[in-house]
């Protein structure tokens, strides 16, 4: 059986947006041994790229926007002396100039999601974005950089498959990335934390109404002809990370 270690485990997990990982830090947050940190890489996306987001100059001026300062914090004490800390990262905000040595200091975990279904409800936000703003180039680099680095399949969940079975999906990423799965996983307590980013205002009200994993609603959007190409760019980066999603462990 997985017990929590002594030694801390910084679980990072990337993501691209418009997926669950707002309620995947909800619920390692809501354990007691567990840290928690919110797109700690967003402040210097918005500056780098110049990126028009909501709450832009606030993001900016609330949250450190040098890189190297971030990673400073990510590899440093974690808070409250916890023995897991959960980092919450948008894979599209990794930019090019940012180094990646630091990554290997981490437990990468990835969490990917149909990619139709992504942009379908991205463009909603940005209506012509490209691959890169979707974060799936940058997932499968990183994958395969710890794929190499390590010599083992790096942990990949997707998002559906933890709507549809949230207690076996989590025991499956716990067990794999050594500590024990924790029922209090499941629920969580409605309203903001105090560990959220500021941008909380603008993109968080369904999270904050949630008090656990909803159940899964397959989209059936069609992705406009304009999007086509960026679809398939995406969907083929998709299928490279897919076939190694994890499978849901049961007792």
């Amino acid at each position: 059986m997985e017990t929590t270690p002594r030694m801390p485990v910084r679980i990072a997990m990337w993501s691209g947006p418009r997926n669950i990982s707002t309620a995947m830090m909800r619920s390692f947050e809501n354990r007691p041994d567990c840290a928690v940190i919110d797109e700690p890489l967003y402040s210097h996306y918005l500056r780098a790229t110049g990126a028009d987001h909501p709450g832009r100059d606030e993001v900016i001026a609330t949250h450190e926007p040098e890189w190297a300062r971030v990673v400073a914090t990510l590899l440093g004490p974690v808070p409250g002396d916890r023995p897991v800390w959960y980092q919450k990262h948008m894979a599209h905000h990794l930019l090019p100039e940012i180094g990646r040595e630091w990554i290997a200091g981490l437990t990468n975990c990835f969490l990917i999601r149909d990619p139709a279904e992504v942009i379908t409800s991205f463009i909603k936000i940005v209506p012509n974005p490209v691959a890169t703003d979707l974060g799936l180039p940058q997932q499968v680099e990183l994958f395969e950089a710890e794929r190499a680095r390590t010599g083992r399949i790096p942990p990949v969940i997707d998002g559906a498959d933890v709507l549809r079975d949230p207690h076996g999906t989590l025991s499956a990423i716990c067990a794999r990335v050594g500590i024990a799965f924790d029922e209090r996983m499941l629920r969580w307590p409605p309203g903001p934390r105090g560990s959220d980013g500021v941008w909380a205002r603008h993109w968080y009200a369904s999270v904050e109404k949630s008090t656990g994993f909803e159940p899964h609603r397959p989209k059936n959007e069609p992705v406009p002809d304009r999007l086509r190409d960026v679809h398939a760019e995406c969907a083929a980066l998709y299928s490279r990370l897919a076939p190694h999603k994890l499978i849901p462990k049961h007792a």
